[in-house]
């Protein structure tokens, strides 16, 4: 191969791995960045936050534009774009405001399960409801005696009776438990095969069935108008026409599930971590002290470039880990690496931003302190920081 036809397919290669948006994925940024800057206001937000009620009109009003469903399919109401795309509305909603943010862009979670693994008679049940915003969804995995980071062993038993399944078991920290119009449940269906995990099965359960009960839970740390709760199931009958996907595959669609979606998760701390910067860069342009802004001081201004050095790293990494998702290439440990380091750097910069603005910045009015609480959560759920670092050395360990 000569020099130039190798400097070519290096060429290609940088510009497939779209380090730079396309036109129309900086439209859609450009929309979704413009709707959520008019729409997510900070007195809803505080009002909200104090009351941990959910924005459920706001998210009927973002579902109608689209910008919750812009990896869904058009056949089944969505935009019918990527991951990448989708990553790009979430990175606007949790950057205008955290707390919204996650709300909004978790009020279809678990929907994917029925988008990826669904019959076609539940894609069109359940799917355009989705998408216009008239339902909102959950998924049940954690469980009060299991770690919601290990799926491998489930103490929710689903059992055969005849033609109906009876779900009997208890959920925990369970996002949009007690608004939800369905909750997909993964239970165990055999309990005598070993390994466990390889008895599971996912069952879509509906808000009305009797022997399904909910609680919220409430005095969060963060995300307090993300509705969160637990999920009792007492003899919950569903048939198999509730099974998605096939039955005790359940542990396997549930860990494809998450690798997907803990994008989604890096792009929500991306968000947090990128807004919360820009409150704290206009503050230090506009504070003074000794004479100057407190831009001007170094350990400050040098403090806020290496911020957003370390957002940018983030943001490559969210972005590539959701391309390759799009180009049928998924990479566990890319999206393990995104979600572990977009966490961690919302973490570092909203503290960053709170130290920036002093004793402003640990009032709620100035928001950067709720950016701090909501960014938590982040390191947390869809699998704990810990766990994604496991799951990198595990395929470092394959590769070298």
């Amino acid at each position: 191969m000569s020099p130039k036809a190798g400097l070519e397919k290096s060429r290609k290669r940088v510009l497939g791995m779209k380090f730079e948006l396309e036109e129309e994925q900086q439209s859609i940024q450009r929309a979704a960045r413009e709707f959520c800057e008019k729409e997510f206001t900070p007195e809803l937000s505080l009002e909200l936050d104090r009351k941990e009620e959910y924005p459920l009109e706001l998210y009927k009003k973002t579902a109608k534009l689209g910008f919750t469903n812009l990896h869904v399919p058009e056949e089944l109401g969505g935009q019918g774009y990527g991951l990448l795309e989708a990553c790009l509305a979430i990175e606007e909603m949790c950057r205008a405001d955290s707390s919204l943010g996650v709300a909004i862009s978790t009020g279809s979670f678990g929907s994917e399960l029925i988008l990826w693994y669904g019959n076609k008679h539940q894609k069109e049940r359940y799917m355009p409801a989705i998408c216009r915003g008239n339902y909102l969804s959950a998924a049940a995995f954690t469980e009060p005696n299991v770690s919601g980071s290990d799926i491998t062993r489930m103490e929710t038993i689903a059992t055969k009776h005849e033609d109906e399944w009876w779900i009997n078991g208890t959920k925990t920290f369970i996002t949009n438990a007690t608004i939800a119009d369905f909750i997909i449940v993964l239970t165990q269906t055999d309990s005598k095969v070993r390994p466990t995990y390889r008895g599971e099965t996912l069952f879509i359960v509906e808000k009305d069935t009797p022997g399904l009960d909910t609680t919220k839970l409430h005095d969060k740390m963060g995300v307090r108008c993300s509705v969160t709760g637990e999920v009792k199931l007492e003899n919950a009958k569903v048939s198999d026409n509730n099974i998605i996907g096939e039955l005790n595959r359940g542990f396997y669609h549930s860990m494809e599930f998450f690798d997907k979606t803990r994008v989604g998760v890096a792009a929500q701390a991306l968000g947090m971590a990128q807004g919360a910067w820009e409150i704290a860069f206009r503050y230090s342009k506009e504070r003074e002290a000794f004479g100057q802004p407190i831009l001007q001081h170094e350990l400050i201004g040098c403090g806020l470039a290496d911020a957003m050095t370390r957002i940018e790293a983030a943001r490559l990494l969210t972005y590539r880990a959701a391309w390759l998702i799009d180009a049928g290439r998924m990479d566990p440990m890319a999206t393990a690496m995104a979600k572990q380091y977009a966490s961690k750097v919302a973490m570092e910069v909203t503290n960053l931003a709170i130290q920036t603005l002093g004793g402003y910045g640990y009032l709620g009015e100035y928001k950067v302190e709720r950016y701090h609480r909501d960014a938590k959560i982040t390191e947390i759920y869809e699998g704990t920081s810990e766990i994604q670092k496991l799951t990198i050395l595990k395929y470092l360990l394959k590769k070298f």
